[in-house]
């Protein structure tokens, strides 16, 4: 396993993590949940990601319940919450100081930890006070009940207005940001964070690196069945493998699998070695319904290296959405 800093932080996380997302709670009980996170374990993943809003919180349930039952040393452990939503009260959502505060004691309860080591804001809110949201989460670190905070799909206009806070008020900035990143995402990683890297050290913990499972393949003849898409109350999703655009998605998948074949490996752990090849991903979180599927996610590792300046040319080609960026009238 490679483990990288997270932004300009001391912290270090596996470069392929795992995150409980749609899987623990509804694909997954404890058992199986047990047998994913322990061959990430073994693998060398050390951080596990999840969120409040996880299967009604669920997902947290379970994954207390399988950190207790391995014992791993908690040093050894990244674990993150993500809060935003945490029920259907008018205070229960949102990054108001009371729910910041009272959503993470909830969450440090069902994970049966004292702390987690990163927090995230799910989602900006667009009627709380960014000094607010701040000073809750730095009040969170300073309580002891969270090491690190940061973001998650925010604009890099928010991120700035809150590190501005921070930064003025002597609190404790936002360190990284979780955005949605895969062949066919790229804009905000790519382009609108890029200033962010270097003037403030963002770090990213990348979600979808496998676009909802479009760049394993396994759409390319259609919607398998017993697949995320199938499950109720994922019909949004099953939606994003019909349109016109999932259907271009596709025509490139297939074009992208004899490259995965000369390489020697899966769709899957080329799409996942792409992220990693950015340097500005800290970390590629993975998600898996199958200890199988997390040990085979995790020989991406052994593809990065092989993903050479002509092989990116090639998937470049293929893909053909390179994000444009700013034009430099200066010239050279």
């Amino acid at each position: 396993m490679e483990y990288r800093y997270l932004g300009s932080s001391g912290l270090k996380v596996s470069a392929l993590s795992y995150g409980a997302w749609v899987t623990f709670g509804t694909q997954a009980d404890e058992d199986k949940a047990y047998a994913m996170m322990k061959a990430a374990y073994d693998a060398g993943v050390n951080f596990f990601d999840n969120a409040e809003a996880y299967a009604g919180g669920e997902a947290e349930v379970i994954m207390g319940r399988v950190l207790k039952r391995a014992g791993w040393k908690r040093s050894d452990l990244v674990i993150s919450t993500k809060i935003f939503w945490g029920g259907e009260g008018p205070n229960d959502r949102g990054l108001s100081r009371k729910h910041i505060i009272e959503g993470v004691d909830a969450a440090l309860q069902r994970l049966q930890l004292d702390y987690v080591d990163l927090v995230f804001a799910h989602r900006p809110d667009l009627h709380t006070p960014i000094e607010e949201t701040v000073r809750a989460f730095n009040h969170v670190i300073n309580q002891g009940k969270a090491l690190y905070w940061g973001t998650s799909e925010w604009s890099a206009e928010q991120i700035m207005a809150a590190y501005a806070v921070a930064r003025r008020e002597h609190l404790i900035p936002p360190q990284m940001e979780q955005p949605q990143y895969n062949m066919f995402h790229r804009e905000r990683v790519e382009v609108e964070y890029a200033p962010l890297y270097e003037e403030i050290g963002l770090g990213t913990t990348i979600w979808s690196p496998l676009a909802s499972g479009l760049l394993t393949g396994k759409y390319n003849r259609g919607i398998p069945e017993g697949s995320r898409a199938t499950l109720e109350g994922y019909e949004w999703l099953r939606k994003r493998f019909t349109d016109e655009t999932a259907k271009k998605n596709i025509a490139k998948v297939g074009q992208l699998l004899p490259i995965a074949e000369e390489l020697g490996c899966s769709m899957a752990q080329l799409a996942l070695a792409w992220t990693l090849k950015n340097p500005n991903v800290s970390t590629t979180i993975t998600g898996a319904s199958r200890p199988e599927q997390v040990t085979e996610n995790m020989k991406a590792l052994d593809v990065v290296e092989q993903l050479t300046p002509d092989v990116m040319e090639r998937i470049e080609a293929i893909l053909d959405n390179k994000p444009k960026t700013p034009i430099d009238w200066r010239g050279g």
